[in-house]
């Protein structure tokens, strides 16, 4: 039985690190061809580790564009997923704890529009948010991609804080009342401190999405120095004008790295905010 168990145990573990590898194979066909001359991407696109070694694809991407470098797009990017992220986060977790706490009487009315809006894709809404962003001369700017996040218009982040916030006892906020607190003090003094995990959880998560978001960013950006990197990678390998593949394979493994290193120094935070939040919801 125990020899069974060993073999098991071993034929499994080889099958996850299998499974893996085909999963991240991609991504390191990626990082490690844009360290190839380009050249030699296509010609070799069968190996992966480079039978020669280059940094020029990196000197030459970040060269950029239409008199751009790349460090004017990832600016681009930092500034629309900072502001949107922490929108994001105030107004989910005012929404949030308004849904959990107080008793209205719209709160389960409200709470099921909330869930609705996880259930619409994005694509559904692009028309209408478009017109209505064009009448109010938002085209152009940068206000289509951070402003609206201020008015928790993502539902999954009220759901995932609210869940949170129905793990923390009532008896806190009973005892804050009793020490002359408002609504407001509590959830700043009380509710706060203690949805920290999910605060994380959430702003991992707002923060990848919105680096990643290259639709909005072809609908609303209209001048060049306004692009964030995923819109400039789309443009820096155009089909029609000629490109070079190991820059732009070289653009895409420094674009993965801002998200890899948040996700990674959060990585317990991230773990332990959908544990409790999954355990306590």
């Amino acid at each position: 039985m125990k020899k069974k168990k060993i073999v098991g145990t071993t034929i499994y573990h080889v099958l996850v690190l299998l499974g893996a590898f085909i999963m991240v194979y991609p991504l390191l066909w990626m990082i490690f061809s844009s360290f190839k001359p380009s050249a030699t991407i296509l010609p070799t696109a069968t190996q992966l580790i480079p039978s020669e070694w280059t940094l020029s694809n990196y000197f030459t991407g970040w060269k950029g564009f239409m008199g751009y470098t790349f460090a004017t797009f990832f600016k681009n990017s930092f500034f629309i997923a900072t502001l949107s992220t922490f929108g994001t986060l105030i107004s989910s977790a005012f929404v949030a704890y308004a849904l959990k706490r107080l008793k209205f009487g719209l709160n389960r009315f409200l709470f099921i529009l909330v869930l609705a809006t996880m259930m619409l894709p994005p694509q559904i809404l692009m028309i209408p948010q478009y017109m209505w962003f064009r009448h109010l001369n938002w085209v152009g700017t940068f206000y289509p991609m951070i402003l609206p996040y201020f008015f928790a218009i993502q539902g999954f982040f009220v759901y995932l804080i609210m869940n949170f916030i129905g793990g923390i006892p009532k008896e806190l906020d009973e005892a804050a009342k009793i020490d002359g607190c408002s609504y407001f003090a509590i959830f700043f003094r009380v509710i706060l401190p203690l949805i920290t995990p999910a605060l994380i959880t959430s702003a991992i998560f707002s923060f990848i999405w919105r680096w990643d978001d290259y639709l909005s960013a072809l609908l609303y950006v209209t001048k060049a120095d306004m692009r964030p990197i995923s819109l400039a990678l789309k443009l820096f390998n155009d089909p029609s004008a000629g490109s070079d593949i190991g820059a732009t394979l070289a653009m895409s493994t420094l674009s993965i790295v801002p998200a890899t290193i948040i996700f990674l120094f959060f990585q317990k935070s991230l773990v332990d905010g959908i544990a409790s939040t999954g355990i306590k919801g």
